[in-house]
């Protein structure tokens, strides 16, 4: 079945799954690989070496938002126009993203090997915990191009309906880092050094396959240097949708901050519990994440292609996918909180505190879903506005105002939430832009 086929005709429950669950997986792989890592770090016993991991892992979250403005963007665009039938002028921007993406990435890398220092001062590093920050921080600077390209390569390749060869990259690299992290940290002795150049040769062998199935499997999108040349307009349009998407992974780690400084005052045990609820929460989350942008590419495409109906169609059954799966997701792990906490650490009082922290913060996880949907919605379609207000209000905005309000009115309880206050409002924002921009 040849994409406009897959894409225009096939019956939306299929080709949502098959361009959505591959995301999923991928999502799934990478969330394994991030627990798997911080237990090999942790068996290590030295607590400066996972300090150090830690403070240079915010490196990877700016990475991942320099590779979102050419990879959501880009795709955004590319899947409009490839439903308009504009094939040229998809082959032309998908080689603009990628080459672009490469030269950003290598003037990023020689920034932050030249301003090493003052960086990891301001991420927090102390001299106890330097020599192992630099190293990651070094390993992941030299190795930037290969983390951000992937990004890139990864979401643009999906736009042609090839989300299966997008995670056989995405899963063959993160396995590798699994494999080789052990092997660096246990066998070479290589400490945070040998964590970063885990990361960046599983990076690099998932950059070369997206390049691979490019080059082998894609009928429209190119890779040719000599397609670099782009419309100012379709430049616009990239950065317009994808420095908004960007945002959203500062948004993010901007969220975290925040709560860890209004609890802060309620002691060690409160930030610890939030800690691990976070790590709980991220499950349901990535995968609601993965379902969002997975179905990206085919609500894009029936934008561009003009066909209302099943562009509405496609919608729906997105909601649908997504509100019922945090549904379901949100009661089982309300009444296991209990448990799950316990599965991270038996104190009791981490426990106790964890168990309500979860419990509140997944009352709200279908309206997760639905925020999900509005913005790859706002992005697919090119409503640059509301991509922007979507992307730093549920994390940003809101979530800033609410827990100001709401720690000074209730205190601890306000400070836990003020997360599900800010998905309410914030999801009441986006069913009211989707009336204006799309209805």
């Amino acid at each position: 079945m040849d994409m406009d086929e897959l894409f225009a005709h096939a019956p939306v429950p299929k080709v949502y799954m098959k361009l959505a669950l591959p995301v999923v997986l991928g999502m799934v792989t990478s969330m394994v690989y991030n627990l798997v890592d911080t237990f090999f770090v942790a068996k290590t016993g030295n607590a400066n070496l996972v300090a150090g991991i830690a403070l240079g892992t915010p490196l990877f979250s700016f990475m991942l938002a320099i590779g979102d403005i050419f990879g959501l963007g880009g795709s955004a665009v590319i899947s409009r126009l490839l439903g308009k039938k504009r094939h040229d002028e998809s082959a032309h921007l998908s080689s603009f993203c990628f080459y672009v993406s490469i030269a950003v990435s290598l003037i990023l890398s020689v920034l932050m090997l030249v301003f090493e220092r003052p960086i990891l001062g301001v991420m927090g590093v102390t001299a106890a915990t330097y020599p192992y920050a630099a190293d990651f921080y070094c390993m992941l600077a030299i190795g930037a191009v290969f983390i951000i390209v992937s990004l890139v390569s990864g979401n643009i390749i999906r736009t042609e309906g090839l989300a299966t060869k997008s995670m056989i990259a995405t899963v063959s690299g993160t396995i590798l880092t699994i494999i080789l992290d052990p092997i660096f940290l246990f066998g070479l002795h290589w400490g945070a050094l040998g964590v970063g150049l885990a990361n960046v040769i599983g990076y690099m062998l998932n950059t070369s396959l997206l390049v691979y199935f490019m080059i082998k499997d894609s009928h429209v999108l190119s890779l040719s240097f000599n397609k670099i040349q782009i419309s100012k307009a379709d430049r616009r349009a990239v950065l317009s949708i994808g420095i908004p998407a960007s945002l959203t992974n500062f948004m993010q780690s901007f969220g975290v901050m925040l709560l860890n400084n209004y609890l802060a005052p309620y002691g060690a045990t409160a930030i610890a519990a939030m800690g691990i609820v976070l790590k709980i929460y991220m499950v349901v989350m990535l995968i609601m994440v993965g379902f969002a942008f997975g179905a990206q590419p085919l609500i894009g495409y029936n934008y561009g292609s003009g066909d209302k109906r099943r562009f509405k169609e496609i919608v729906r059954f997105d909601f649908l996918v997504e509100v019922v799966y945090a549904l379901i997701c949100a009661v089982i792990l309300m009444v296991f909180a209990p448990q799950l906490m316990a599965l991270f650490m038996h104190n009791a009082a981490i426990i106790s505190m964890g168990t309500i922290m979860l419990r509140l913060l997944l009352i709200t996880a279908p309206f997760i879903g639905a925020i999900l949907v509005f913005t790859t919605i706002f992005q697919s379609a090119g409503k640059a506005l509301g991509d922007l207000i979507m992307s730093i209000s549920r994390q940003g905005v809101i979530f800033a105002i609410a827990i100001i309000i709401l720690s000074a009115m209730f205190g601890f309880t306000g400070v836990i939430i003020a997360q599900p206050v800010a998905d309410i409002l914030t999801f009441l924002i986006g069913f009211w832009l989707y009336k204006q921009l799309l209805v």
